[in-house]
């Protein structure tokens, strides 16, 4: 009887000094997204990145973003200039995952613009902040 109750006692003692897996937190399962602004987008990144542009009418300016915890689920991406806003719902299939929507930016469309992506429950993920300027 001695000789199992020893191995026994060494698991049980093994089995309490064994740290508790980590539970995941709700900050750590918080959907986000880091968005960047450029003139396109080549091999899932974005080039000709700035916060500022100056192109001629009928140039699109591209919102590129890296979603991660929102897996399964849409985004929202959002361009907009005081009252005038346009949206772009795009599917996020895994995560990470990158994508991206863009904008044609015509006469009258000069000024300061802000592009947000919202989760599919309006929260937001990520903003970027650019001034456009129409030659």
């Amino acid at each position: 009887m001695r000789k199992v109750l020893l191995p026994l006692l060494a698991c049980a003692a093994l089995v309490a000094q064994a740290p508790a897996p980590k539970a995941e937190t709700r900050a750590e399962a918080k959907a986000s997204a880091e968005v960047k602004v450029g003139t396109g987008v080549e091999k899932m990144e974005i080039q000709g990145e700035s916060t500022s542009f100056k192109v001629p009418a009928g140039t699109k300016i591209y919102a590129w973003t890296k979603v991660a915890g929102a897996a399964e689920s849409t985004v929202t991406v959002v361009f907009s200039k005081g009252e005038r806003t346009s949206k772009q719902e795009l599917k996020v299939p895994r995560s990470p995952y990158r994508t991206n929507a863009y904008r044609t930016f015509r006469a009258g469309d000069a000024g300061d613009w802000t592009v947000k992506v919202l989760g599919a429950d309006g929260a937001e993920l990520g903003k970027a902040e650019f001034t456009v300027e129409i030659q």
